[in-house]
């Protein structure tokens, strides 16, 4: 018998489409829940019998079950695998679980449509004006615009990584008339919905032409920091910038300075450098800039598309063949 940690929902909903995975694989495969009383741990015995993991929540939804889980994760001796619920893997924990020879597989499309439409909405909000209007709302003041507002259609958008999430935004984007240049490492392929694919070698070379850049990739050694002074510098005057990826991504105080002094054009923003955004962030202030609490991929519907996933993988688990979304280590 081998022991799934899982949460109450996954149990309830997809407990017994796992009995019946297992079974026509002949394996035994039950649902390990943490205890009730947010004080307890599982016990050693139970710790054991732990092969595989299936986190469906979020890291700040129930914080408490959340340091619980994973710590359980640490401790389980026999954890083979363990399945995510987001794209990101830069937390210390998973690569803890990686020097273990744990293998760790990512949710990077559950996601994908939410976090793509919070993008889009943000480029919608910064394109017409909603700022503007917001402000003057508050104020109780009619205010038509004065400066009428661009055209997206004909205008171009910079995807620096084109993975589930920024081939999704890729294609609402066309949708509203812009093309779409994709940064990735790997060659244009079947699906794909930029216009062009150039590897990261030549993002230099494409920022001059982005109306638009839109932050999709994970934070690597490689990443951090990849969007600094100079970058913003090779952005056209007006630009408009916007993050959902990671903080770590961007030089945030170089980012200040370029909206602070309209070098940019406006920016939305999900994730930032310190979470939560500090009260004293200047990023609070400055006019076109959205702020969202890292909050862009949230939907209902998450977790039954993570245990979907899972139970995807689980079946190539069993039949021996290789797992989708699995987390490779450079180098």
């Amino acid at each position: 018998m081998a022991a799934v940690l899982t949460d109450v929902g996954f149990a309830e909903r997809h407990g017994e489409r796992m009995r019946e995975l297992g079974a026509r694989h002949g394996r035994e495969l039950v649902p390990m829940l943490l205890p009730a009383d947010p004080e307890e741990w599982l016990s050693e015995e139970d710790l054991g019998r732990i092969e595989f993991a299936c986190f469906t929540g979020t890291w700040d939804s129930d914080p408490p079950f959340t340091r619980r889980f994973f710590g359980s994760t640490l401790r389980a001796p026999g954890l083979a695998w363990m399945h995510l619920p987001n794209a990101g893997t830069d937390h210390p924990v998973f690569g803890r679980l990686l020097d273990r020879g744990v293998r760790l597989t990512t949710s990077s499309s559950a996601a994908a449509e939410p976090i793509a439409q919070a993008a889009i909405a943000g480029v919608l909000w910064l394109a017409r004006g909603f700022p503007a209007w917001a402000e003057a709302a508050r104020r109780r003041t009619w205010q038509p615009h004065r400066v009428l507002p661009e055209d997206l259609r004909g205008r171009t958008m910079v995807v620096v990584g084109v993975g589930a999430i920024g081939n999704e935004v890729a294609r609402l984007a066309r949708a509203l008339g812009l093309r779409v240049v994709g940064v990735r490492r790997s060659p244009r392929r079947e699906g794909d919905h930029a216009d062009e694919i150039v590897p990261p070698s030549r993002l230099d070379e494409v920022l001059p032409r982005a109306d638009w850049l839109v932050l999709a990739c994970p934070l690597t050694d490689e990443t951090r920091g990849l969007i600094d002074a100079r970058r913003i510098a090779l952005l056209p005057r007006g630009a408009r910038f916007v993050n959902v990826a990671r903080g770590g991504l961007v030089d945030e105080p170089a980012l200040v300075a370029a909206l602070a002094d309209e070098r940019l054009g406006g920016a939305h923003l999900d994730v930032f450098a310190e979470e939560p955004l500090p009260e004293s962030s200047p990023l609070w202030d400055l006019p076109r800039v959205i702020v969202t609490p890292h909050d862009a991929g949230a939907s209902a519907g998450n977790s039954d598309r993570v245990a979907g996933i899972f139970l995807d993988n689980l079946g190539c688990w069993l039949r021996g063949e290789p797992l989708a979304g699995e987390v490779v280590r450079a180098g």
